[in-house]
């Protein structure tokens, strides 16, 4: 249980074990935005049958979000050290037990406290994801198979809204939890026999950095508990300065920490290079535009029929473009560009939703066109990151891109709730808005791609 078993040598010495290990990764990458994707259609019901406003329910998605940004830079070091196979199998097994333990759940309170531990799970999860596939497949072939990864991730994307409001519409909201079961079990098999060992580690060091995990976690859990409170949380309203002001200073804090620490979570020196430091900041912004319309329209146009068939053109373009823009996409078309072209044209899909107003046709368009600029951006976006990191820091740097991933959905779905609560009727434009500024600054972010060395490891 606790050591990283070989595959069987037909399957590691096969001319194809590399595509095949990325076939067991693509698992872990469906239930994960199948996951993400699927919850925030169970938002009404949920807000029905607890009778808790949308500040509330909105905790079913942040706790889960908040601990894996808490744990992935950790989980990922973790990795780095003991074995990515190890942490990832494992992490199948507990994000199932625990989407079984939220399907039960009987108050909102234990599907918040279920939600963090399939957080966990899917934290060993994803902190290897982006790890195991740079290293199965040749560095030639890097960006051609995080473009697959990609693809699996948007068709999860894509099936979520289209399965969920199936699902709530008919057995109710507890299936969108269960669903994740037989996917997997089937991530556990393929992973015990499709994944390489790990090669190349990375020593832990005397003494493991609690420290800055607990800052990183205390940083986002406040800063998004303050902006919940101005979204209309029940909660005391002298309370939202302090929570602000405590994410600030942890945030400070987890600095100084990581400076000083001997074996921090996160070394950096890895942020160095623009395309890793500007690139996370990319990633932030891409998973902030692609997570925001998964809320706003669900409350907009419900969590039935309409929204759920709409809200599938957003990851169908996502989708589209991961899959075919090796295939489309000249040579010459290279990471830079496609960084740049895909973030601005997500943020013009978003601003295309203010024009279209209600009509149902055209608001499927606009998200498709959302969807096709996201699935551009965010494969060349993570080539460009870890291409600038070295090989034994892999899983680290993959932690660092699903952690920035994790922190942009989670704003994506706080500022939406903030948005349509302090806005009033301008709630939506001024969501759209926001969301159309993120696609702005992606692009921005994407002109440092492919600037920087590796660095070294040991910072």
């Amino acid at each position: 249980m606790l050591v990283e078993r070989p595959r069987p040598r037909v399957v590691r010495e096969h001319p194809h074990a590399g595509w095949f290990a990325v076939g067991a990764v693509c698992f872990g990458a469906f239930m994960g935005q199948l996951d993400a994707s699927i919850v925030t259609l169970t938002f009404p019901a949920l807000q029905r049958e607890f009778a808790q406003p949308l500040a509330a329910v909105q905790w079913v998605s942040l706790s889960y979000l908040l601990t894996l940004v808490g744990l992935l830079a950790a989980v990922g070091r973790v990795a780095d050290a003991v074995g990515r196979k190890l942490t990832y199998v494992h992490g199948f097994a507990v994000f199932t037990a625990a989407s079984i333990a939220c399907g039960l759940a009987p108050t909102l309170g234990l599907l918040v406290v279920f939600r963090i531990l399939q957080a966990v799970g899917a934290a060993m999860l994803q902190a290897n994801s982006v790890a195991l596939v740079v290293t199965s497949v040749p560095k030639a072939k890097m960006r051609s198979a995080l473009g697959v990864q990609a693809a699996a991730q948007a068709l999860g994307l894509a099936l979520g809204p289209a399965v969920g409001s199936v699902l709530v519409g008919t057995v109710g909201w507890r299936w969108v939890f269960l669903v994740n079961v037989p996917v997997g079990i089937i991530g556990l098999v393929a992973g015990r026999y499709l994944l390489p060992r790990t090669r190349e580690r990375s020593p832990l060091g005397r003494r493991f950095d609690g420290a800055g995990v607990a800052l990183l976690a205390t940083a986002s859990t406040a800063v998004l508990l303050a902006l919940s409170g101005l979204s209309g949380l029940g909660v005391p309203g002298w309370s939202i300065p302090v929570l602000a002001l405590l994410g600030v200073l942890a945030a400070v804090g987890f600095v100084g920490r990581e400076r000083r620490a001997s074996s921090p979570i996160v070394r950096l020196s890895v942020l160095r290079p623009p395309a890793v430091s500007l690139g996370l900041v990319g990633a932030l912004c891409g998973y902030l535009v692609l997570f925001g319309p998964l809320t706003l329209l669900p409350q907009v146009l419900g969590s039935q029929g309409a929204a759920g068939l709409v809200l599938t053109s957003l990851p169908a373009g996502f989708a589209v473009a991961a899959v075919a823009a090796e295939r489309v996409l000249p040579g010459r078309f290279g990471t830079r560009a496609r960084s740049v072209t895909g973030a601005a044209a997500g943020g013009i899909g978003c601003l295309a939703l203010l024009a279209v107003g209600d009509s149902v046709p055209w608001t499927g368009v606009s998200l498709f066109v959302v969807g096709l600029g996201l699935g551009m951006f965010i494969p060349a976006n993570n080539s460009a990151i870890m291409g600038a990191i070295p090989a034994t820091m892999s899983a680290t740097g993959g932690g660092l891109v699903n952690m920035a991933r994790g922190l942009g959905t989670a704003l994506g779905v706080a500022l939406v709730t903030l948005c349509l609560h302090a806005g009033g009727e301008a709630g939506v434009p001024l969501a759209l808005s926001v969301l159309a500024l993120a696609g702005v600054v992606a692009a921005v972010t994407g002109l440092s791609a492919g600037q920087g060395r590796q660095v070294g490891s040991d910072g």
